[in-house]
């Protein structure tokens, strides 16, 4: 393992913390290991002065260094980190059953500039699940309609304006939640899906969101049944075959939350880590948990300097990763 590389494994992970302000021993964490990027939650972002306090914060962690993800879930709805005018706007569902992408398109961009003039160069969105069961939960209000076309129009409109706002965007859940009953968050959801009938369905909006330009893709805890026993988190299968050559997609993939209930079934912390980059993704995300992050970041470590990860997987997600990064420059960007 060349020096090079193991300074920058901090790279492939995205970390968050807890409460208001980001503490001590996080803000040490990331600077010493120049973790990729930085998850902001709700408390975080209490109010739009203390969500640029913070990342200001945070950036001065990398001075001399590849500047972080700054990251947010800022889907609209419920699930909106940022709360006010200008950058807080409905739930998906709400534009879907109004047939109204135009009201979309216009709150949607208000709200991304506004997000990109914080600080903020990652929105963890669009969702580009089809909302199917009307007992999934997780996805209540969160989903651009019940069809695949209805979704993958928002999507690609959604895509176009981070862009041209110049955030990056993420497409999620891959291979979709849509028809699952349970919540990741709690379990390891599933999917009665086999490959010919994902294809026709939960297929469609990601493709188009890639097609018009989707920075990255995010998997969740899922299991697709009828084509891997395995969930999408630690799926080798999922991830170089659907995700790679179907879709296909050759950006960073980013896991859901590794500290989620639903990931258990991969292991400790430290083993999801490595059982989800060995999967193919680029990019570990852990929520607001980051001591459960250092001890991943210390086992991922580890297992590379042991042999156990192959390390031009290793140079091949920085590659993706610093490839996406280059994009913040707003030339690029727009």
């Amino acid at each position: 393992m060349t020096r090079n590389t193991t300074k920058q494994i901090g790279q492939l992970f995205m970390v968050g913390f807890p409460g208001t302000d980001p503490p001590a021993a996080f803000l040490n964490f990331i600077g010493e290991e120049q973790i990729g990027g930085v998850i902001l939650f709700g408390e975080a972002c209490a109010t739009h002065q203390t969500a640029r306090r913070n990342i200001e914060r945070i950036r001065g962690q990398y001075a001399g260094g590849t500047a972080p993800f700054i990251a947010i879930d800022q889907e609209g709805g419920r699930i909106c980190r940022l709360k006010g005018i200008p950058v807080e706007y409905r739930a998906a569902a709400y534009y879907c059953q109004k047939s109204d992408i135009e009201h979309f398109a216009e709150d949607y961009r208000r709200a991304a500039v506004f997000m990109e003039s914080v600080g903020i160069n990652l929105n963890l969105a669009p969702v580009a699940d089809i909302f199917m069961n009307p007992d999934n939960s997780c996805l209540r209000d969160r989903c651009f309609g019940e069809t695949a076309e209805d979704v993958a129009r928002y999507v690609e409109r959604s895509v176009v304006i981070s862009r041209e706002a110049g955030i990056l965007s993420c497409l999620k859940h891959f291979p979709g939640l849509g028809p699952a009953t349970l919540d990741p968050h709690e379990q390891t959801a599933a999917i009665p899906f086999d490959e010919v009938v994902w294809r026709q369905r939960g297929l469609i909006p990601f493709t188009r969101g890639v097609e018009h330009g989707a920075d990255m893709i995010m998997t969740t805890h899922v299991r697709l049944d009828g084509f891997s026993d395995e969930i999408a988190t630690g799926s080798k299968k999922v991830i170089s075959t659907l995700l790679r050559r179907v879709v296909p997609f050759d950006g960073p993939a980013v896991t859901d939350d590794l500290t989620m209930k639903g990931a258990a079934p991969l292991g400790s912390i430290g083993e999801r880590a490595v059982a989800a980059f060995k999967a193919g993704h680029d990019i570990l995300l852990f929520g607001q948990d980051f001591e459960a992050a250092m001890r991943a970041y210390d086992y991922f470590h580890e297992s590379v300097g042991r042999g156990e990860i192959d390390l031009q997987q290793v140079q091949a997600s920085l590659s993706r990763v610093s490839g996406i990064k280059f994009k913040l420059d707003s030339t690029v960007m727009r």
